[in-house]
């Protein structure tokens, strides 16, 4: 079997704040900017990697999901319980510095973690957890 992972899914709760952050604090690509309605899913990713992709997506946009659900994942989303997603970079350090020269809200600073990663941590503007694991 030879599966890759292509593209995740990260809710917004102000699609331009989120393509901001992406964009401009992490240095994402653009790849798509789709508009339905007052709804709006911007695809990001990392330069030269067009395999890998993130859906930033109004939250519960789904049909299916009820009024109460809808309610729930947007109380969790303020409280940045909803969703995470890890990134690497064989620079941790100099990209954490990169990033605290932004208005970012800083979880974590670079931690060498009992399990043997370090890593820091931030949220987007969306309250949505990313942490930044060192590679190698």
């Amino acid at each position: 079997m030879d599966i890759t992972i292509h593209t995740t899914f990260l809710p917004h709760s102000d699609p331009e704040a989120s393509l901001a952050f992406y964009r401009d604090v992490l240095g994402f690509e653009v790849r798509n900017d789709v508009g339905y309605e007052d709804m709006r899913w911007i695809t990001v990713g990392p330069p030269g990697q067009p395999g890998t992709s993130i859906v930033l997506t109004p939250p519960a946009a789904d049909p299916g999901v009820t009024d109460d659900e809808r309610r729930t994942v947007t109380e969790m989303m303020a409280k940045g319980t909803y969703a995470s997603i890890m990134f690497a970079t064989p620079d941790l350090d100099g990209t954490f510095e990169r990033i605290q020269a932004h208005e970012v809200e800083i979880v974590q600073e670079p931690t060498d973690q009992d399990w043997g990663a370090r890593d820091c941590a931030l949220r987007d503007p969306a309250g949505n957890m990313v942490r930044i694991q060192q590679l190698g």
